[in-house]
C-alpha cells in the first residue's frame, strides 16, 4: 500500500506539471542585436485552430493546428520593421501585424527612424505578408508603442499611440501625446491622426511620458481608450467611431510611482493600463474592465490592479488587488484578454511571490464573474532569473477566443531571452487548481 501511494504520487506529480504545457516559440539567433520579446499573440476569429505570435523585430510564428506545430516567417517592409509587434485579427480571418519603423534601416542613426507607424496583413493565416501600409507620418516627430483594437460589428480597426516631438529628448519643452486613427479599409487607409490626450507629457520614455495608450470597443460602437502620464491613468470615449471625443480627458485612477517602475533583475518594466470591453451575450455585455501594475504598497511590492464601468467609464469599482499573495514582492507587467464568447477575464502577468529572490514565475488570473472574483494558476513549468544587461521588452500579451487561451511572454535565462506559450482550454482550468509553490531562497 505504501509502494503504490509513492507511485500515485509520482503519477500526480508529473499530471500537475505537464498540466499547462510550455511551447517554446523563438530564441536568439546568431548575429542579432535584440532577443526575441515584447510578444504579442491573436487567434483567427474565422479559423481558431490559427494562432499568430508576432515578437522583436519582425518574427512571426503560426500554428494551423491550435499550437500543436508551429512555423516561423520574416515580416519585412519598404519603411522598416522595428519591433514593437501588436497583431490582431479581423472577423474575416485576416491577421494585422502593427511595427514602429526604420526606413533606413539604420535605427537611431538615422532621423527618419520612427517616422510612422506600419501595419503588415496577412490572408493566409501568417504563411504570408503584405509589404504594408503606414499611418502617422509627421516629420520630424517620432511615432511609438502602437496599439490596436477590432470593431467586432464592422471590422474597423481603431489605432493609438504615442507622438514624440523627438523620442528621448531631456528638453522640457519636447512634449509626447496620444494620438487616434481609424481604418475601415484593412488597415490600408487611415484617418488623419487626431490627439486625444489634453495634458501633455515629456519626451523621456518614462514615468511622465504620456504613454501606454490602448483602445476598448463595444458592439454598439462606444469607443474609449486610456493611457498612463504623470502617475495618473486618463480615460478618454467616443460615440460616434472616434470623429469626436471628450472635450477633457477623465482622470480615472492615481498610479502611484508612476508606469515606468524598477523591478530588480530588470532595465526597465512597465505598468501600462489594459482595457477591454466586455461584447459577449453574457448579463455583462457592455462592462469595461481595466488592469495595471503599480507600487502603492511600496517599491518593493510590486501588484496588479483591477477595476470595472457598468456605465461607459463614468465611475468605476474600487480598485481591487488580482494576485492573492500577502508577501512584499514583485508582481509585474500585466495583459489582459476577454473571450467576447464567454465573458470570461484572463490576465497572464509575472509572479515572484512564491520566492525571496529574483527567481520569476509566469501566472494567470481568470473570472467568470466579472472580476467579482480570481482564480490563479502559475502557468510557467519551471521559473527564470533576469538580469538587468539584457533587454527583456516592455510587454506579453494573451488572447481568449470560444473557450480557448493563448498567453505568450518572455523568459531570460543565462542572459539570453526567449519566447513561450502555452494553450490552455477553459475547461483546464475549471479542473485545475493553484500551483503556487510555498516561498523559498
Amino acid at each position: 500500500m505504501k509502494l503504490l501511494r509513492i507511485i500515485c504520487l509520482i503519477l500526480m506529480t508529473k499530471q500537475a506539471a505537464a498540466q499547462f504545457n510550455n511551447i517554446q516559440l523563438a530564441t536568439k539567433r546568431e548575429g542579432e542585436k535584440y532577443g526575441p520579446c515584447e510578444p504579442s499573440v491573436a487567434i483567427n476569429l474565422k479559423d481558431p485552430q490559427n494562432i499568430v505570435v508576432g515578437t522583436v523585430l519582425d518574427r512571426a510564428i503560426y500554428s494551423e493546428d491550435g499550437g500543436k506545430t508551429w512555423q516561423e516567417t520574416k515580416v519585412t517592409s519598404p519603411y522598416g520593421v522595428y519591433g514593437d509587434p501588436a497583431l490582431l485579427s479581423d472577423t474575416k480571418g485576416n491577421i494585422y501585424f502593427f511595427h514602429l519603423a526604420d526606413p533606413s534601416g539604420e535605427g537611431r542613426k538615422n532621423e527618419a527612424w520612427l517616422d510612422r507607424l506600419v501595419v503588415n496583413r496577412s490572408k493566409d493565416g501568417g504563411k504570408t505578408w503584405n509589404e504594408g501600409d503606414f499611418v502617422g507620418l509627421n516629420p520630424p516627430k517620432d511615432q511609438d508603442k502602437q496599439w490596436a483594437t477590432l470593431h467586432l460589428k464592422n471590422d474597423d480597426i481603431y489605432l493609438t499611440w504615442t507622438q514624440f516631438d523627438k523620442y528621448g529628448d531631456e528638453n522640457p519643452a519636447c512634449q509626447s501625446n496620444i494620438l487616434f486613427s481609424k481604418s475601415s479599409s484593412k488597415g490600408e487607409k487611415w484617418t488623419k491622426p487626431v490627439v486625444l490626450s489634453n495634458t501633455p507629457g515629456d519626451c523621456k520614455d518614462s514615468d511622465n511620458t504620456a504613454e501606454g495608450a490602448v483602445t476598448a470597443v463595444n458592439y454598439d460602437g462606444k469607443l474609449f481608450a486610456i493611457w498612463a502620464n504623470q502617475g495618473v491613468l486618463f480615460l478618454d470615449r467616443s460615440y460616434d467611431g472616434g470623429e469626436t471625443w471628450l472635450r477633457n480627458d477623465l482622470a480615472m485612477f492615481e498610479q502611484p510611482g508612476g508606469w515606468d517602475m524598477k523591478i530588480p533583475g530588470l532595465g526597465r518594466s512597465n505598468g501600462f493600463p489594459v482595457l477591454v470591453c466586455d461584447n459577449s451575450k453574457s448579463i455583462h455585455n457592455g462592462m469595461l474592465y481595466v488592469i495595471w501594475a503599480d507600487q502603492r504598497d511600496g517599491e518593493n511590492n510590486t501588484n496588479i490592479w483591477f477595476s470595472r464601468s457598468n456605465n461607459y467609464g463614468d465611475s468605476w469599482t474600487v480598485p481591487q488587488k488580482v494576485n492573492d499573495d500577502e508577501t512584499e514582492t514583485h508582481q509585474f507587467m500585466p495583459w489582459m484578454a476577454i473571450d467576447q464568447t464567454t465573458g470570461y477575464i484572463y490576465i497572464v502577468y509575472y509572479d515572484r511571490s512564491p520566492y525571496t529572490d529574483n527567481q520569476t514565475d509566469v501566472k494567470l488570473s481568470y473570472s467568470t464573474d466579472a472580476g467579482l472574483t480570481f482564480k490563479h494558476v502559475t502557468i510557467s513549468e519551471k521559473p527564470f532569473i533576469p538580469v538587468e544587461t539584457t533587454f527583456f521588452g516592455d510587454y506579453n500579451n494573451i488572447a481568449a477566443h470560444d473557450g480557448v487561451i493563448v498567453p505568450v511572454w518572455t523568459r531570460m535565462d543565462d542572459g539570453s531571452t526567449s519566447v513561450w506559450t502555452t494553450v490552455i482550454q477553459q475547461d483546464q482550468l475549471i479542473e485545475s487548481k493553484d500551483n503556487g509553490k510555498k516561498k523559498k531562497k
